[in-house]
């Protein structure tokens, strides 16, 4: 077929007019997306049953509640303990950071139940068992409160001057008297390959009073005032133990490695914020919460002076018209004495009845060799 001249122009403007599908980006026409298939509509029958197995799964409301994790169990509080806090009306002096009892056990060496004379003791403890700062004693035992620290002194004797300097250490810490008489106050036999069977002996009582870890600003320090035995013994006075003693005491930051004789197989777990507060220090004066963690080791160091300068009353406590901190220990010594008395019939079953253990499982508080 013959295409004429102005037939064939005609289809070219045609042609160029009508842009094909494809178009590129830039021209002068979009091309139009193909419109998307609609979405199948649902019947409100269909509705009504999605919403009604919904219903029917979903957890009830009782099954919600969060499943609380299990206690730990709780230590059996005595009802009659003699502790009452909050009975302190006055204002306590600050620079008491913790008071409480202590008591004070040596543990014969191996295969020595009664030593003769001092040379036969292979070591000291100290057992502290806090009480609230405002807390005053009434009668009865402490009650078990599962806060004990027993602490051990690798001596003989306690520090008695600046010159005797001990480290010292906690064996346990939160402990109950339940675990304190299965753990600490009793014998056990045991064997070893070289010697055979040997026999550690029973802790042995010394003595029992109140003590106080106070703060005099750069130092700290361990006071104590004895309640028993009433008048110091032989014994009492070969450890090293006065009716009124005090100790500087200082915390060893465990990233330092300790004397070759005085390293334990592990540090204490402490929390990240004590290592802040160490800094770069080795030795940091001791607070509370130190002595709250087994393997913390303590520098121990005499004073000869007493208690007078563990008890000094600091000037912002005087400003403020606190208490005096001796005067605050004196009280709490006064309440102890008579308490104690009330317990027992003599020494030693006054301090087994405040540990709640019988005194005849033990050996007896020692006054002479």
């Amino acid at each position: 077929m013959t295409i004429t001249r102005s037939a064939a122009k005609k289809q070219e403007q045609t042609a160029r007019a009508a842009p094909a599908d494809g178009a590129q980006p830039g021209s002068k026409h979009k091309t139009e997306e193909a419109p998307k298939p609609p979405s199948p509509k649902r019947t409100k029958r269909q509705e009504q049953e999605k919403v009604q197995v919904a219903q029917e799964t979903a957890p009830k409301r009782e099954d919600l509640k969060v499943e609380e994790k299990p206690r730990e169990p709780e230590v059996k509080k005595d009802d009659a303990s003699a502790v009452e806090p909050q009975g302190r009306e006055e204002a306590v002096p600050s620079s008491i950071l913790e008071k409480g009892i202590i008591y004070f056990f040596f543990r014969s060496r191996v295969n020595v139940d009664e030593p003769l004379d001092v040379s036969e003791i292979a070591r000291s403890h100290i057992i502290l068992r806090p009480i609230e700062k405002d807390a005053k004693l009434g009668s009865g035992p402490i009650g078990d409160a599962g806060n004990s620290r027993v602490c051990v002194i690798p001596k003989k004797t306690l520090p008695q001057s600046g010159r005797d300097r001990w480290i010292g250490f906690v064996e346990k810490a939160g402990a109950s008297f339940q675990r304190l008489k299965d753990e600490f106050l009793a014998s056990a036999d045991y064997q070893t390959k070289t010697r055979g069977e040997r026999h550690a002996p029973a802790a042995t009582p010394v003595g029992e009073g109140v003590y106080a870890i106070t703060s005099t600003g750069r130092e700290s320090h361990l006071a104590y005032m004895l309640t028993l035995p009433e008048k110091l013994g032989e014994v009492q006075k070969e450890i090293g133990l006065k009716e009124k003693g005090s100790f500087i005491i200082s915390t060893k930051n465990p990233e330092y490695p300790g004397p070759a004789n005085a390293r334990l197989p592990k540090a204490p777990e402490y929390p990240k914020e004590f290592f802040e507060e160490f800094r770069s220090l080795r030795w940091v004066p001791t607070q509370p919460k130190h002595l709250d963690y087994a393997n913390t080791q303590f520098l121990l160091v005499g004073e000869s002076s007493g208690v007078e300068k563990a008890l000094a009353q600091q000037r912002e406590d005087q400003k403020e018209g606190k208490a005096e901190p001796a005067e605050e220990m004196e009280k709490l010594e006064d309440e102890d004495t008579r308490r104690m008395k009330d317990l027992n019939d003599n020494d030693s079953s006054r301090i087994f009845e405040d540990l709640q253990v019988h005194a005849g499982d033990y050996p007896k508080l020692q006054t002479t060799f």
